[in-house]
């Protein structure tokens, strides 16, 4: 896939400008924190570069092989997010059991389970693509990504659950699964989810504060206004590369989910709109690629994988921009 030189161009830029904003919008906390202001982006730049070397050694492997091993990919990916839920195996942070502490390095089962998930829905869907007119044969890798979803929510891990049902959907709608069976399944889908945010009272405040911050401005909807304080003043231009006046512990941990408020402040709406047209870029050229690949495993699995980008990207920049 990354053998496409736009693709590879496209991804590229998308981690220079990662490392750079990660620069600008950390070294102030970093320095107060750590007294290291390289703190974060070193931590990044390490993580940039192992990914680097992880993507030009998976250029060289042959996607079947993941088709041939999906199941058993699969079958770990379920016994890691059952392991992580054990204590003093599980690392909590943040309120979730969601990490496998590794010395200084922590792994989230979830993550893995999101792309072992996708590559067994492709293998899935390909073999019994002309027989998904049938609800029963969708419903099995729904049933089967549900499951996963479950075990996500005993962490519990909200975001990364809805990231990976959602692309599991998108995959189903791109076959031949009837249109309006999605109707009654979304439904069902929805009633689910208004369930689950109405069972955890934190949900609920989230959903309130991000409808409405000012309700709370100091509590629940602090993170949001002062999100929204920095993308008001960016203007059209922005107030130019690291000149932010919220990354001033004005808006916490600004490095990481409201990065893109800082991005909007520096580089103004002009500046927000090309790193979201850069993503757009990426998504089509995927998209794009994935109607030459000559099997419907391929084709399927780059669905799977934009559509998980996709859908992350979407969530973080609504909840930035309220």
């Amino acid at each position: 896939m990354m053998k496409n030189k736009k693709l590879w161009l496209c991804t590229m830029v998308l981690v220079s400008i990662g490392l750079l904003m990660v620069y600008s919008s950390s070294h102030i906390w970093a320095l107060e924190k750590f007294n290291d202001e390289f703190f974060y982006i070193k931590r990044q730049a390490i993580f940039a570069f192992i990914g680097m070397i992880g993507m030009f050694c998976t250029i060289h492997i042959d996607y079947h092989c993941y088709e041939k091993h999906a199941f058993k990919i699969l079958v770990v990916c379920f016994i890691l997010l059952g392991l992580v839920l054990i204590p003093g195996l599980g690392k909590v942070r943040g309120g979730s059991r969601s990490w496998f502490a590794i010395g200084s390095i922590s792994l989230q089962p979830s993550e893995l389970f999101k792309i072992g998930m996708i590559i067994f829905a492709a293998k899935y869907l390909s073999v019994y693509y002309h027989y998904l007119k049938k609800i029963k044969y969708a419903l099995i890798i729904l049933g089967v990504a549900f499951l996963g979803f479950v075990l996500i929510m005993f962490q519990p891990d909200f975001g990364t659950g809805v990231v990976m049902l959602g692309s599991i959907v998108l995959m189903v709608m791109a076959s031949p699964f009837k249109f309006i069976y999605f109707a009654g399944l979304g439904l069902v889908g929805v009633l689910g989810f208004v369930g689950l945010i109405l069972s955890a009272p934190y949900r609920m405040e989230r959903i309130l504060s991000f409808l409405d911050p000012f309700q709370d401005p100091l509590g629940s909807g602090f993170q949001a206004i002062q999100a929204l304080y920095a993308i008001g003043p960016g203007g059209l231009l922005g107030v130019g590369f690291d000149k932010s006046i919220q990354k001033h512990f004005y808006l916490p941990e600004p490095q990481t989910d409201f990065i893109f408020a800082i991005v909007a402040e520096e580089f103004g709406f002009l500046g927000g709109v090309l790193l979201i047209g850069a993503y757009l870029w990426l998504f089509k050229t995927i998209l794009q690629v994935s109607k030459n690949v000559k099997d419907l495993f391929g084709s399927l699995l780059m669905i799977g994988i934009v559509s998980m980008i996709g859908i992350q990207t979407l969530i973080n920049l609504g909840v930035v921009v309220g």
